[in-house]
């Protein structure tokens, strides 16, 4: 019987089928894994079923079961709705034997399944989503941040703005815990270097009318625009700040959190120029590239940061499970905050008392067309931003547990 889908979207690397899942407390013993996130709204190709098959490479990478059980995948569109992906986690926690849900794209989506996975004593790792709080006010003993998050982002594209010249910023900032964090975060770093930051509005979630923010942010006169968004709603307001002349007009855009994804449905003439931070580029070196040509093959798109660190949350959950001989969630939190992360995604990463993985990003600028040697070759490396630079200690972070 082929693999197929069933309740929420299901794969499994043994046999999906609703019969099946109606039994899932029955099976227990396995390992099942959940990827919740956006597949049909404005973060669909930021996370999406690009990661969906990132988490599938993973499990078939570590053999396909562990302990001596099959393992399981089970994926959801949350559809950036926090009530729903509770109702969904709690579901796969009670009655589907899921084990960990990773992805999680949108931050309240992320902060609502995290308490969910506290109740339940059951382990999240987020990478989609982007606040810091995640790791810091909000953290919990089960809950693991991965890939990046706001105040990595402020250090690596709001830190190098400033130093470029950019000393007066103006945010657009979409109206939600992830969109706040990350104009706080980036004020934070403007105003540690000397910078101001003269005035924000806040966007709607995916809105396709960017024109009284932008004039707002024209009539600022700040040298920096910066775009506190993400996925489709970046990709509409750089090409509408291109409509309204605003870097013709001598502003510099800050795309604080700008995808390959977002690159690729842009295009290099829009894109050009942009500076911008990732954990993760597919060409980076060899093992990188190894593993993005594999993920090619299966969805036609190479992978940005929150693909490439869903594989790499997923193979390290994994890892894991085998070093702590159970799958109890306790057991495997032990071993999570002491394996160190080496994959395709992080060489070298390690993981905080807070469940922060700490890896390195990379400061990039997006080149020109005519600079590109092929489809999906869009970035220049400009400056490595250490991990340990990039991410507060555990202690600085805010996280109650770690006082």
């Amino acid at each position: 019987m082929k693999a197929g889908f069933g309740t929420f979207g299901v794969w499994s690397t043994a046999v999906a089928t609703c019969s099946l899942l109606a039994i899932a407390p029955a099976m227990a013993q396995g390992v099942k894994i959940g990827i919740l996130n956006d597949q049909s709204g404005v973060y669909a190709d930021y996370g999406g079923k690009t990661s969906v098959e990132a988490a599938k490479m993973a499990i078939e990478d570590f053999g396909g079961e562990v302990l001596g059980q099959k393992i399981e995948l089970v994926t959801a569109d949350h559809q950036n709705k926090p009530d729903l992906a509770s109702t969904i986690a709690r579901k796969w926690y009670d009655t589907e034997g899921v084990d960990m849900i990773t992805d999680l794209t949108t931050s309240s989506v992320a902060l609502a399944v995290q308490e969910v996975a506290k109740e339940k004593k059951k382990i999240d790792i987020v990478v989609g989503a982007a606040t810091s709080a995640i790791t810091g006010a909000a953290c919990t003993p089960y809950g693991f941040h991965w890939a990046f998050d706001t105040h990595a982002l402020a250090v690596g594209t709001g830190g190098a703005m400033v130093k470029a010249g950019g000393d007066s910023w103006y945010f657009l900032t979409v109206d939600y815990a992830f969109g706040h964090a990350l104009e706080k975060d980036t004020s934070d770093v403007v105003k540690a270097a000397g910078g101001k930051v003269l005035g924000a509005v806040r966007t709607p979630l995916n809105t396709s009318d960017y024109s009284s923010f932008l004039l707002q942010a024209q009539s600022s006169k700040a040298k920096v625009v910066g775009l506190a968004n993400a996925g489709g709603d970046t990709i509409n307001s750089i090409k509408q700040a291109a409509e309204f002349g605003i870097t013709a007009g001598g502003q510099k855009l800050a795309a604080l959190l700008l995808t390959l994804s977002e690159v690729h449905g842009l295009g290099l003439k829009a894109a050009q120029g942009t500076v911008l931070t990732e954990s993760f580029y597919w060409d980076r070196n060899d093992k990188s590239r190894e593993f993005a040509e594999r993920l090619y093959k299966r969805t036609g798109r190479m992978p940005n940061m929150i693909q490439a660190g869903t594989y790499s949350a997923t193979l390290q959950y994994l890892k894991a499970v085998k070093a702590a001989g159970t799958k109890d969630s306790d057991a495997v939190v032990k071993k999570l905050k002491e394996l160190p992360v080496n994959d395709a995604f992080s060489q070298n990463g390690h993981v905080q008392a807070n469940g922060r993985m700490v890896s390195d990003l990379y400061l990039f600028e997006v080149k020109k067309p005519e600079e590109s040697k092929r489809d999906w070759d869009y970035y220049k490396l400009l400056a490595t931003v250490p991990g340990d630079s990039a991410y507060p200690s555990a202690k600085d972070s805010g996280c109650p547990l770690t006082k």
